[in-house]
Order: C-alpha cells, then sequence, then structure tokens
C-alpha cells in the first residue's frame, strides 16, 4: 500500500504538468478509464484516481508499472523528458473501443467492415 506523504515539499519547475496530470493524460490518450489502468497494473481504481490527483506520489516501482502500461518510459511520467506526444486529434474512448473490437474480428470481417466504413466515408466527402 503506498504511503502518504508526510512532509511538504516545494513543487519542481519539471514542465507545468504534476506527475498525476500527466498520469491522466498518458492514461485518456490511450484510451483507458480508470477502472481499465487499475485493472491492467493489478491496483484499484481509488489508487489510480489518487494518483492522478495528486493526494498519492507513486513510488519507483508504481511508475515503472505505469510506464510499462501506458507504454511511456519513467522519465515521460515523471517529467523529466519530453512526451511523445500524437500528432493531431486523439480519438475519443467511443472510438478506440470500436476499433478494439475491429482488431478482434478475424480478417475476412475486418476487411469487409473497413470497406464499408471507406465508403460511408467517401459519400460523407472525408
Amino acid at each position: 500500500m503506498p504511503k502518504k506523504r508526510k512532509m511538504v515539499l516545494p513543487p519542481l519547475k519539471i514542465g507545468g504538468e504534476s506527475i498525476g496530470k500527466r498520469l491522466s493524460r498518458f492514461r485518456k490518450e490511450r484510451g483507458y478509464t480508470q477502472r481499465e489502468l487499475a485493472k491492467k497494473i493489478g491496483i484499484t481504481h481509488n489508487l489510480v484516481s489518487d494518483y492522478e490527483t495528486g493526494r498519492l506520489m507513486p513510488n519507483g516501482e508504481m511508475v515503472v508499472r505505469f510506464a510499462l502500461t501506458l507504454n511511456v518510459t519513467a522519465d515521460e511520467i515523471l517529467g523529466l523528458k519530453p512526451g511523445r506526444r500524437q500528432v493531431g486529434k486523439n480519438p475519443s474512448l467511443k472510438i478506440v473501443r470500436r476499433l478494439d473490437k475491429i482488431a478482434s474480428m478475424p480478417p475476412a470481417k475486418q476487411k469487409a467492415f473497413l470497406q464499408t466504413i471507406d465508403a460511408l466515408l467517401k459519400v460523407q466527402g472525408g
């Protein structure tokens, strides 16, 4: 169980985001809910919330677990290295979940499904 901070230290001047804000941003960029991320890491969603809001600070092991699960470096979580920002708009959680469902289809069904989407986009002028 993580320990609560006992002493209050002055904030570090590393970027404009706290560790919690970066964790939240990385989680959302990957389309995870707090519950989904917690399940992947093996903790409760309340702990994910506590880390993201800054009520708790992750120890070294938790930083590594978050980094591995979110496919970022520990330095990116800690703000020591700029994050690999995605170019363009981030897809919504609804789109990410639908893409996951499409990816789990057999290849023949994927192809037919994507052809249908392409036809609809062409009609819409996209």
